[in-house]
């Protein structure tokens, strides 16, 4: 391994103090930016990342700094949030986690022990306020816990071919002696926290082994001399299962250490204290599991870049608007909206009578549509992207929409801003290029609270946004009170005044409600058979997201994704005061991306599994004629769009093309015109959805599973096989078809088919 001298000591840095705007600390002298206030707020700002690297009760993540010096480089952002009464003590008495991990960098680098070289400390003068550690970002490194995984596993040679296992716990050990020789006690030293980093372009092997960099520390100590105890309960945090390599690391420890063996003391302690450690890990992850349930109650904090609630508000009034998932953030406690829930009691006790009373011919008429789904062939609707406006390029965004060839466009237009502009821009030339555009007006607290606000806003809107599309949802999430409504009848009445105005435009105007989020239908049901409604509408608008529940399908209370939307037609058709169409205005899987994701950890997924559950989505949910219209939010988005903006360019006009949008592409473009005949039989938990394409004279059978690989045969000898992400290969002339998890689309001989399909 690469081994940093013990004689390779580095003067003392060069930094740079400074306080702003109720921060203050340090930063390298190399690293100063200019313009001084705007540098430092972009570097804070994680709208900014370029990559989410850790997202928890610390986020961390990597973006693009410039210096004064017009010098730029990568550096990771480490935000600690000083959360509860302990933390804010020790932030003001005992100094942050960020300032400790700044003073143990140096002095690491001070003591030639290899750490990301620290850029800079800043800190908040309140003591509730975040702090922020920032260093280089180490370009090709790789966290020593995959390392370690497969050496208990036995997999070395064939997933990290170009390192020798034991070279590398010899290297470990004498870098983690010279680290407590020099006084330092980690006291986290988990295998995340020691990277193995190659220098950017230099080969790989075991004749070019990677150095060993120790990070995360703001945990450690220094202390004058460590004992035996301390030196131990370092050592046994390492993932070393197998006792030849225990014995491997303790060997190349003690001889770096003290010039000698390992004695049976030393070997003992580690034995014990790595046994005890392990039963500490399993213990904490069953009492989370059992506290998990009752922190339910408990106040969520915030991210940093949230705004604090108005001081002086209500519990119907602590809300405010996250840029970076792009949605309100309702700080109100559990607790707090429970008790607005009971005092609204007689409300919500109106709601759900009119649930009861529509109860059963909903349920009759979802049986009707589900026995008969496929029943007739169905031609396939297209596909439908929502949109924002996209300021910095829209000449990108268009492109980007003709690459994907969606037919159906929805705009959001937010009602309390005041400028319209881009919005309006964008519409026009939408209807220009000739898509079907359409509209979603949004609330929020403020205009819930002043009808007379609501309705100026919406006349307004409506003048200038009718002339290039017909279709208006009504509101936005009714169901979650952070979009400001508390009530059904707050939401029937802004529904009433905005269907009044749209009325008056002609009856090519389709009004849309009651976009109720989630698998929520009981709030559906309500709204659209309310007693004396005052409003009626054209089609039935849900944001359908399923999400919470993984793969799409999977079920929560016994409906996968066919049978929410069943239910969701069932509710349309039968509601007093609602067409029989049914629309899903909205549905996205969140990607692991920290704050930008509008949802939480927990349901969040790589971009690889998002475009699965998209293709599958989109499938589940249009083939059987269930659906008018299914739209993706949204098209340009960090954190769930199906392009990132992030790490474009300074122009904004080069955008990532995430692997969902070469998903919902090739959906578009291989079923463009096809005809739905429905499902062909096959093995439990694998789907094989067919299509007739007119246009080709063949047909098309889409397939996956919902979980693993496997193979299945098809009716008649494979033409071409196209991917998911749009690439075709010709297979062997045979009916045999490899699917997984991607949606693949088989299109099968010509006249070779059924009968069936060459009727259509």
């Amino acid at each position: 391994m690469n081994e940093p001298s013990g004689n390779n000591r580095r003067p003392p840095p060069v930094t740079r103090c400074f306080e702003l705007d109720g921060l203050r600390g340090e930063i390298a002298e190399p690293y100063w930016p200019e313009p001084f206030a705007s540098g430092l707020r972009r570097l804070l700002d994680p709208a900014n990342a370029s990559e989410t690297i850790h997202w928890g009760r610390n986020y961390l993540y990597r973006m693009r700094h410039t210096s004064a010096h017009g010098g730029t480089a990568e550096v990771v952002v480490k935000q600690f949030r000083d959360r509860g009464l302990r933390a804010r003590i020790r932030h003001r008495f005992g100094g942050t986690k960020a300032r400790r991990s700044w003073q143990m960098a140096h002095g690491f680098e001070a003591a030639g022990l290899a750490t990301a070289p620290p850029v800079a400390v800043i800190e908040s003068a309140q003591p509730e306020g975040p702090a922020y550690f920032i260093t280089r970002h180490l370009a090709g490194s790789v966290e020593s816990r995959y390392l370690f995984r497969a050496m208990n596993a036995g997999t070395v040679a064939t997933e990290f071919p170009e390192i020798d296992p034991l070279c590398f716990l010899d290297e470990l050990g004498r870098t983690l002696a010279r680290m407590h020789s020099a006084g330092f006690f980690h006291r986290d030293l988990s295998i995340g926290n020691v990277l193995l980093v190659w220098p950017p372009g230099s080969p790989r092997g075991p004749q070019h082994p990677p150095a060993l960099h120790i990070i995360d520390l703001n945990r450690c100590r220094r202390r004058r001399r460590l004992g035996l105890f301390a030196r131990t309960r370092d050592l046994c945090r390492l993932s070393a299962e197998r006792r030849e390599h225990q014995h491997r690391l303790l060997a190349a420890y003690w001889h770096a250490a003290r010039g000698r063996a390992p004695n049976v003391l030393c070997r003992v302690l580690f034995v014990v204290f790595h046994r005890g450690f392990r039963a500490k890990l399993a213990s904490k992850r069953a009492v989370r599991a059992v506290a998990g349930r009752l922190w339910a109650l408990a106040p969520r904090s915030a991210h940093a870049h949230i705004p604090a609630a108005p001081k002086a508000a209500g519990a119907r009034d602590k809300i405010v608007w996250d840029p970076l998932s792009d949605q309100p953030h309702q700080h109100a406690s559990r607790i707090e909206k429970l008790a607005v829930r009971l005092a609204d009691s007689g409300s919500h006790l109106r709601a759900a009578l009119s649930v009861l009373g529509a109860a059963p011919r909903i349920v009759r008429r979802y049986r009707q549509i589900m026995a008969a789904r496929f029943a007739q062939p169905v031609a396939w609707p297209g596909v439908g992207i929502c949109v924002r406006p996209y300021p910095r390029c829209p000449e990108a965004l268009l492109a980007a929409l003709r690459e994907l060839g969606a037919e159906q466009v929805l705009l959001r237009l937010e009602p309390w801003r005041e400028q319209h502009d881009d919005e309006e821009a964008l519409a026009r030339a939408l209807d220009a290029a000739g898509y079907e555009v359409s509209f979603v007006l949004a609330q929020n607290r403020a205009l819930v609270k002043d009808p007379a606000r609501w309705r100026a806003a919406v006349e307004e809107l409506v003048a200038r946004f009718v002339p290039f599309g017909q279709s208006f949802q009504i509101g936005q999430a009714v169901n979650r009170s952070k979009w400001g409504i508390w009530r059904p009848t707050q939401y029937l009445e802004l529904a009433a005044v905005a269907a009044d105005i749209l009325r008056r435009c002609g009856t090519q105007v389709r009004v849309l409600g009651p976009a109720v989020i989630d698998f929520e239908l009981h709030a559906t049901a309500a709204l659209v058979n309310a007693k004396n409604s005052p409003v009626r509408f054209d089609a039935l608008a849900s944001l359908l997201y399923v999400d919470r529940r993984g793969a799409p399908e999977n079920t929560q209370l016994g409906f996968d994704t066919v049978r929410k939307v069943a239910l969701c037609r069932a509710i349309a058709e039968t509601a007093r005061y609602c067409g029989p169409q049914s629309w899903i205005t909205e549905v996205n899987w969140p990607l692991w991306e920290g704050p930008h994701s509008p949802a939480g950890r927990t349901v969040s997924v790589d971009e690889a599994t998002q475009a699965h559950y998209l293709a599958r989505f989109f499938l589940l949910a249009l083939s059987a004629g269930l659906a008018d219209r299914v739209f993706w939010w949204q098209l340009i988005a960090p954190g769930y769009g199906l392009i990132d903006p992030r790490g474009s360019g300074g122009d904004g006009a080069r955008l990532r093309r995430r692997p969902s949008f070469h998903a919902l592409a090739t959906l578009r473009r291989q079923l463009a015109g096809a005809r739905f005949l429905g499902p062909l039989p096959s093995p439990a938990g694998t789907y094989l959805y067919r299509f007739a394409d007119a246009e080709r004279e063949e047909e098309v059978v889409v397939a996956w599973t919902a979980a693993g690989r496997t193979a299945i045969d098809l009716p008649a000898p494979l033409r071409v096989v196209v991917t998911e992400d749009g690439r075709e290969h010709q297979p062997p002339a045979h009916r045999r078809l490899e699917i997984g998890p991607a949606v693949r689309f088989a299109r099968l001989a010509a006249n070779a088919g059924s009968d069936r399909a060459s009727r259509y």
